[in-house]
This record gives structure tokens, sequence and C-alpha cells, in this order.
């Protein structure tokens, strides 16, 4: 049975759930926020789609903000033996970097949605209250800053699940199903 929290070769189920979790998030709030800019007034999608997307880009910020709290007490597995030593540095850069984006594709979507003063409701669970306008125009400038934060989010992670898969597929390193929760490691081809 895998283990809860990260060893120093592994990496636990919640890790795993988590990480897991967040990539399907990006990826469905991606889709569904660029399905939804064109909807018609007269669509039921058209309040349910914004509402969906602000209660699970709530949601993912969480999840993310959980993450690193976790890291703090629960360190990732040490690299493979292997790699080089820039390669660990580009994947730190490239992890810290998805945090980053995560994070502020939620603070400009939450600037954008509370810039009219009304909070966000986040499936009628609990309610995000609107608490700061900046200024005149603020869901226009903030509503472009998601979207392109949002552009960047989506290619950071295509090129990070881009070296998962070459980890996998071209040098056959358990770098990738470390994050799958393999049981039985392949030995180093490196």
């Amino acid at each position: 049975m895998i283990a809860y929290l990260n060893s120093e070769v592994r990496y636990g189920l919640i890790n795993i759930v988590l990480h897991w979790a967040t990539a399907l998030m990006v990826i469905a709030l991606f889709v569904l926020g660029v399905w939804m800019v064109d909807l018609d007034y007269y669509s039921e999608w058209y309040r349910l789609g914004p509402d969906l997307h602000r209660s699970f880009g709530v949601l993912l910020a969480l999840i993310v903000v959980i993450r690193l709290m976790l890291r703090l007490f629960n360190r990732p597995p040490r690299p493979l033996p292997g790699g080089y030593a820039w390669e660990h540095t580009v994947a730190t850069a490239i992890h810290r970097l998805l945090f980053m984006l995560v994070l502020a594709v939620a603070i400009a979507g939450y600037l954008m949605s509370t810039a009219d003063g009304r909070s966000v409701d986040v499936f009628g669970w609990f309610n995000v209250p609107a608490t700061v306008v900046f200024f005149d125009q603020q869901e226009e400038i903030f509503g472009d800053l998601h979207w392109y934060l949002a552009l960047a989010l989506v290619s950071v992670a295509g090129l990070h699940a881009a070296a998962a898969l070459g980890h996998h597929f071209v040098r056959k390193d358990d770098t990738m199903r470390r994050m799958l929760g393999a049981r039985n490691a392949r030995p180093s081809r490196l």
C-alpha cells in the first residue's frame, strides 16, 4: 500500500492525488473559460458556466495553498540518480512557476469577478467576499490579465507534461512512475 506522505524515493498518496487534481482542474478550467466567453445570453450555461468556473477556480487555489503548506513539512522525493544538475534546477524553477501562475490566475480572476462589489459564491458552500476595488475598468483589466496568465499557465504546464513524458518514454526512468504511485521502480538507464 502506498504511504500517505512522501518518502525520500516516492511521492505519497496525498501529493499524488493533489497533483492530478490540480492538473485536471487547470485543463478543465481553461477549456471551460475558453468555451464560456462565446455563450449567448439565452444559453442556460451563460450564468452556470461562470459560476462553475469561479467555484472550481477558488477550489483550485485552495488546493495549491494546501500543496504549498504540505511542502513545508513533507519535502518531495530526492531527484533520481543519473540526471544533470541543471535539469533539477530547471524542474524546480518550473514547479515554482506553476504554483505562482495558478495563484496569479486565481487572484486576477477574483479581482475581475469582484470588481462590481459582489462576492464569489463557491458551490453555495461559502462566499469569498469582495474586498478591493482598485480602479475603474478593473473587471476588464484583470479579465485580460486573467486570460494571459491562464495562457502562460497552460503553456508551462504543457512543458511540464512534455518533460514528464520524455522521462517516461525516452529516458525510461521513474520520474513519471513516482507521480503515478507505481510500486516497483525500474532501474534507471542513464
